[in-house]
Parts: C-alpha cells; structure tokens; sequence
C-alpha cells in the first residue's frame, strides 16, 4: 500500500493556482504516493476552545482523523492581506492543545502574488502545532498567475522544476 498524502488546499476557488499546484505535485508522486484531498475548509465550524475537547463538532473530529491517519500532510496556500486565508487558520486552530500534528511530516507551499508574510504565518503555526517539516520540504511561489498560461497550465520553467525538486524531497520525509 503506498504511502498517503493528504492535501488541504488554503484556497476556496475552485480551479485555483494553488489546486494546480497540487495536481501538479500529485502527477510527479502519483506512482509513490496516493494523494487525497481535504475540501471541507468552509465546512468547518469557527473554532471554539470550549469544543476542542467535549462536544466536538463532527465535522471537526473527521477532519482530526483525516489528518492523525495519512502519512504526510500537504498544505498549500494563497496569501490574503499579509497572512493564510481565514478558513484556513481556522482549520488549523482545531489542533491546539492536540498533539496530531506532532512530528507529522508537512510539506508547505505558499503560492500568491508575494506569499512571502503567508508563509511566515504558515510555518509560525505549523511549528506551533509540532508538525515536522524543512527548507527541503517548503516552497514559496511568488507570482503566481504570471506562471500559468491564458489555458491555466502551468509552463514557467522554474515553477515546474521548484516542484520536481519538492516532489524528490517529498519521498524523503518518511
């Protein structure tokens, strides 16, 4: 059985940069890894430390689980006003006081017009919350929309080589 990836795309647009990344990354590991995608963030409730332990809401606890059970977690990420999307932070605020991030390989991609605040933000939290992750296993894409063609796929060079670079270390992080 091969390994699982799970990716959270901080996105909400369907169709997005960041969605694209990732097909991307999932078409380089396709053969090593399965990769299966978390699109509940706009279901999730607003995070309440009151339910973080009792009452929890469903949905919240699925979602704990998906992450507790894969093997790496991929986030990656617009940045909106200097920081990661609000449903995204919320996500992530239902695993304080939770040790399921804890040493949990992660690979973080922040992919925006700059991205670069995002994911300072992103890793500050991700650290906070004990996930395991590198320089080799982070990747900041500027620009964005400039390195997709009128058609949305993805054709600057650099992009495309930064994420066979990700996608080899990626093998690395079990």
């Amino acid at each position: 059985m091969k390994p699982r990836i799970l990716a959270v795309i901080g996105s909400t647009r369907p169709n997005s940069s960041n969605q694209k990344i990732v097909e991307k990354i999932e078409e380089l590991l396709h053969q090593n890894f399965t990769i299966s995608y978390f699109n509940g963030l706009t279901s999730l409730p607003y995070f309440a430390p009151d339910q973080a332990f009792e009452n929890t809401p469903e949905k919240v606890i699925a979602f704990r689980e998906e992450i507790k059970y894969a093997d790496i977690v991929l986030i990656c990420t617009p940045e909106y006003i200097f920081s990661i999307p609000g449903v995204l932070k919320n996500a992530l605020e239902w695993f304080v006081a939770t040790d399921i991030f804890h040493q949990k390989p992660s690979v973080l991609i922040t992919a925006s017009a700059s991205g670069e605040k995002g994911q300072e933000e992103l890793h500050l939290i991700m650290k906070t919350l004990g996930a395991r992750f590198s320089e080799e296993s982070t990747l900041l894409i500027s620009g964005v929309k400039g390195r997709f063609n009128t058609d949305g796929q993805l054709t600057d060079p650099n992009t495309i080589e930064a994420l066979q670079k990700l996608s080899e270390n990626i093998k690395n992080l079990l």
